[in-house]
Order: C-alpha cells, then sequence, then structure tokens
C-alpha cells in the first residue's frame, strides 16, 4: 500500500484547487497554444494539487474519489483553458480503464509499487497529452496468423514511456492547438504479455466485477468506458461554454454603444437575454453530467455486487446522456454566444474565437460522431431489437 501525498484531501477540496486555478489557466492560454501542449508551471500545478491521482486507486497512493469529482475538476480546469482541460482528462482518465482490466502484477509496475513479450511497431496519432504522459494506453489488432490474411482480434495494451517517443506533429490543427495531441511511435517495443489484454475499450468485459474491482474493493473500477468517454468530452464541452459565458459577460460589459458611449452592450436587454439563454442552457447540461454520473456509479454497484451486470445497453443510454449534454453547450456556445458576441471577437488572439475553434474541434471529434449510431441503438434496446451489431465507429 502506498500512502497518497494528502491523506486528508477531500473532495471539496481538490475540487476548490481546480476553480483556484483558472485565473492562472487563463492568462497561460496563448503560451498553451504556442507550444502545442500546457507548460511544466501548469504540469507542476498538476502534480501538486493532485490531479493526475484522482481516480487512481488508494492501493497506489492515489485519492479514488468519486467520477463526479473528477468531471468537476476537468470543467473547471477547461473553464480556464479548454485545451488544458482536454489533455488533463484524456491522460488522468486513463487510470480507470487500467485499475479495471489488468491484473496485479502489471498494475504494481504501471503505478509504480515501491515471460512473454508483445512487440509493437507503428505510429499511433491523436495521443492527447502525451507530452508528460508517463505510459500509453492504446490499441491495436493482432497481427495475422498467416501473411495475407485478415488481423486478429483487437489488443489493449499500456507502453511504459521508455519504448515510445512523441512526434512533434500537433500543429495546424483549428482548435485544442495546446492540447498535446502529438503522435506517438515505436519501433519493434517490447512490451510484457501481462501489459495487454484481448479486449477493445469500446466493448470492456466487466460484466459481474471486474479484476479491478476485487482488487480495489470500490464498484467504480467495473464500470464501461465507452459511456465514461462521452462524460469526459461533455465536461470538457462544458467548463468551455463556462469559458465563453464568462467571455461573453466580459466584452458586452466593456463595448459601449456606437450612438451611446456611455452605455455598454451588457445594459441592452437582447445581450442580457442572449447570456441567460445560454448560461440556462449550460447550467442544464452540467446537472445532466452529473446526474448520469451518479448513474453510472451506481450502475457499477449495482453490476460488482451482484444486482444487475453492467450491460452494453446501459452504457449506450449513459453515453447518450452525456453526449447530449456537450451537444447542448456546443449549440448554444456556436449558435448564441459567438455568433453575438461580435466579428471584432472572431480575430486572431482573442479569447472567443480560441473557445469556438475549440468547441468546433470537439465537435469533429469521433465522440460526438458517435450520435446517430448510438440513439439508434437506444432505441433498439427500448424495442427489444439487437442493436451491438450497430457499429459506433465506420
Amino acid at each position: 500500500m502506498i500512502a497518497a501525498p494528502e491523506s486528508g484531501l477531500t473532495e471539496r477540496d481538490i475540487v476548490e484547487r481546480a476553480v483556484h486555478l483558472r485565473p492562472v489557466l487563463l492568462e497561460r492560454q496563448p503560451e498553451t497554444e504556442r507550444l502545442t501542449h500546457y507548460p511544466k508551471d501548469t504540469h507542476d500545478d498538476f502534480l501538486r494539487a493532485g490531479f493526475y491521482r484522482i481516480l487512481q486507486p488508494r492501493r497506489y497512493g492515489g485519492y479514488e474519489f468519486a467520477l463526479p469529482v473528477f468531471y468537476r475538476v476537468v470543467t473547471e480546469i477547461a473553464r480556464g483553458c479548454p485545451s488544458t482541460g482536454w489533455a488533463l482528462s484524456l491522460t488522468a482518465a486513463h487510470v480507470l480503464q487500467v485499475a479495471t482490466l489488468f491484473e496485479e502484477r502489471a498494475q504494481d509496475e504501471i503505478f509504480g509499487a515501491d515471460g512473454d513479450h508483445v512487440v509493437l511497431d507503428g505510429t499511433w496519432p491523436y495521443s492527447s497529452g502525451a507530452p508528460y504522459s508517463t505510459h500509453y494506453v492504446g490499441q491495436t489488432l493482432r497481427a495475422p496468423d498467416h501473411p495475407g490474411g485478415p488481423p486478429g482480434p483487437p489488443v489493449l495494451f499500456v507502453a511504459p514511456r521508455a519504448v515510445w517517443t512523441v512526434l512533434d506533429d500537433w500543429h495546424g490543427v483549428l482548435g485544442l492547438r495546446g492540447s498535446g495531441s502529438n503522435s506517438i511511435h515505436m519501433e519493434q517495443a517490447r512490451i510484457p504479455a501481462y501489459l495487454t489484454r484481448q479486449a477493445s475499450l469500446l466493448d470492456l468485459p466487466v460484466e459481474g466485477g471486474s479484476v479491478g474491482s476485487a482488487l480495489h474493493g470500490n464498484p467504480m473500477y467495473a464500470g464501461r468506458a465507452p459511456s465514461f468517454f462521452h462524460g469526459e468530452l461533455a465536461a470538457i464541452m462544458i467548463g468551455t461554454a463556462y469559458a465563453a459565458a464568462d467571455e461573453y459577460a466580459r466584452v458586452i460589459a466593456d463595448r459601449p454603444l456606437v450612438l451611446e458611449p456611455d452605455r455598454t452592450r451588457g445594459e441592452l436587454h437582447d445581450y442580457q437575454r442572449h447570456l441567460g439563454e445560454a448560461l440556462g442552457v449550460i447550467h442544464t447540461a452540467e446537472a445532466a453530467l452529473h446526474r448520469t454520473a451518479e448513474e453510472w456509479m451506481e450502475t457499477c454497484r449495482r453490476n460488482a455486487h451482484g444486482g444487475a451486470p453492467f450491460t452494453t445497453a446501459e452504457d449506450n443510454r449513459l453515453a447518450l446522456m452525456f453526449l447530449n449534454a456537450g451537444r447542448m453547450t456546443w449549440d448554444v456556445l456556436q449558435g448564441t454566444l459567438f455568433r453575438t458576441a461580435g466579428s471584432r471577437y472572431a480575430r486572431d488572439g482573442e479569447r472567443m474565437q480560441r473557445y469556438f475553434r475549440d468547441a468546433a474541434t470537439y465537435w469533429t471529434h469521433v465522440g460526438p460522431g458517435m450520435a446517430e449510431p448510438l440513439a439508434r441503438r437506444v432505441g433498439c434496446d427500448r424495442l427489444g431489437l439487437p442493436s451491438g451489431h450497430i457499429p459506433l465507429i465506420p
């Protein structure tokens, strides 16, 4: 058992730390985009705050806080800087899958508790948060049994930092420019077999509990990944929408009217209504995020304690709820806040432009692209029809 750095840290404490960091992250936004990842000072802030340990098991020096707490921290960090929130979430979150699926020996090694090998060769793009990551959690297909044959089943693996390199290729993107979503490259990388699992993140075998829920005595480590992942994206988007609302309130309060320079746009009914309507939608999306996160936790509890399995149908339902929360915030950010702020705030260097670019990049991500197949799956599940054959990713 490894002691956590701060044994008395509470869930409220760690959320408040994220809130207090928002102004700092706001000022670091230009540097983060210039570097294409958040600066070392931000990484050090996160280490001190304990953000990387939120979902990490207590057995390995983590805080093992509940999922809603993780999402709250991600939302607050994204409100300070969407790129930084994206990178934090998509790195710290993989702790949950590792702690769920991998055997004790693998977790001892991965989390630093103090045969056979698989060889990996290739490049994995869009590895968000790679510049500061200690491990890479990835997927590949097993090599064909014979030359020219079909690839084998999917393999989930954890690769230590020593066997891969980060490519300097996260440039020329529309948004999330500071998310460090570089490609990583491996050449004949030897990975112990116990750091691999024949499984897909889109269909983790957790019915009745998992290796991790038994090892850690916590049902949170017996949940499916797709719905959890959609919750991550929703938390980031909600934080981004709050950031846009913060900026909108600032610019309309500062911008004088052309014909009445002693008054500002903030005094006009239309702009007050735009802001209020936007905040209403964002608040609703945030409420949906946290309620769905609680449902995810409850589904894990029933699964691990024999009440009811965490089925694909439950995963579909929860994933669609999370996705809808993210979609609501995209709609109000681009359709109300960005549209009515004024074209001067669409210039390079303006925060409103940055938030629009970041949110638009989210909207092109594979996650929101699952909306239609997820909706069809949920409909089929309700009708008692098979839905597993409907691919989430084309």
